[in-house]
């Protein structure tokens, strides 16, 4: 298969490494409005022919697959598009801007048999693998409550890049600094919910008055919570501030509870008191720190096979991806979990905007 990514930002050079890695298809081309974007992209990674716009890189690099990595409010246009020109294709994270971009996609998608994926990779993070085969198992029995936290951390060079731009694309988006991971946040726990899902939420700026009103009128802090139909509550949290940053979620079943940490990629089973009294108070931190030896250990063998890079999650989703073009299985992220998430996007957006 032939590919050709669309955006030459900083995100590009992931799927590029990844590409090459899995060794399943070329990439072949990159297309960017901004032709020393283009330029630099081609210089890093030979072969690759630069072109400034989609459709004419489509035709003349005659591609099978489009990464698009562009900014959210360009993926019902080129998404619809590539998938029309014959292509299948990857999109970045926010899939689109709302619910209704997303539908259209996805049915553009069913429309012209083509596959269409979105980089949901903390799924394929290794304590996110390791919690499905638990609930494949059901070892935690009824799932009842997630808790999960993530960290945007204005502070690194992301948050530099949004923070000093009144102009970058994140304030376009309709829930703003929330907007642009959210998705990482909603694609976690949307198979734990069945619809209709009950949305709340509030946000706020703890950060101090820059005197820019386009940045002060955008909150750093998220809190909401959801209700599934089946009974099952996510508490959620986006933080600014919260140190250190958090990438973590804890998952409360009817048997046992887990607490997975997608930064450090531990997933442990929570400290049960299984003895009487002050002994029984003595044994679950030795228990606990077993587990994370052995969590540790897991770790290090995958880093010794070359398992433990930083995109190895992306790696994983995108052999699945490249398997279900191939008809060699089924699409990793189901395409009713990726509008189940943009709906509570669109839920969390809304519920920001309704008057306290």
């Amino acid at each position: 298969m032939r590919v050709g990514i669309v955006g030459c930002g900083k995100i590009a050079d992931g799927h590029a490494e990844q590409l090459r890695a899995i060794g399943r298809a070329d990439l072949v081309a990159a297309c960017d409005r901004e032709p020393l974007m283009v330029e630099r992209f081609a210089q890093r990674w030979s072969g690759v022919a630069g072109h400034a716009e989609m459709a004419e890189m489509v035709r003349a690099e005659r591609l099978d697959v489009v990464h698009v990595v562009t900014p959210p409010d360009s993926h019902v246009q080129l998404a619809c598009q590539a998938l029309e020109m014959g292509c299948h294709v990857f999109l970045e994270k926010p899939f689109a801007l709302d619910a209704a971009g997303t539908r259209r996609i996805l049915e553009c998608a069913q429309a012209n048999r083509r596959r269409i994926g979105v980089n949901y990779l903390y799924n394929f993070e290794t304590p996110g693998l390791r919690l499905r085969d638990l609930m494949a198992e059901r070892a935690l029995g009824d799932v009842v409550h997630v808790d999960t936290s993530y960290g945007y951390n204005l502070g690194g060079d992301y948050g530099i890049a949004v923070m000093g731009d009144p102009a970058h694309w994140v304030h376009r988006l309709p829930g703003k600094l929330f907007h642009n991971v959210l998705d990482h946040v909603l694609a976690k726990v949307v198979p734990f919910l069945e619809e209709p899902v009950a949305v709340s939420a509030f946000a706020h700026r703890m950060r101090p008055d820059s005197g820019d009103p386009a940045l002060d009128a955008m909150p750093d802090e998220l809190r909401f919570t959801l209700a599934g139909a089946n009974g099952v509550t996510v508490s959620g949290m986006v933080s600014s501030h919260a140190r250190p940053v958090s990438h973590a979620m804890k998952v409360y079943g009817t048997r046992d509870t887990v607490e997975l940490d997608y930064a450090a990629r531990t997933l442990v089973r929570s400290a049960r008191q299984e003895q009487p009294s002050a002994l029984g108070r003595l044994f679950p931190a030795w228990v606990q720190a077993l587990r994370f030896a052995g969590n540790g250990a897991k770790n290090t063998g995958d880093f010794m096979r070359n398992r433990f890079h930083y995109f190895q999650c992306m790696r994983v989703l995108l052999d699945g991806f490249y398997d279900a073009i191939e008809g060699r299985g089924e699409d990793l992220v189901p395409h009713a979990h990726i509008l189940r998430v943009a709906t509570l996007i669109d839920g969390i957006v809304e519920a920001l905007e309704r008057p306290a």
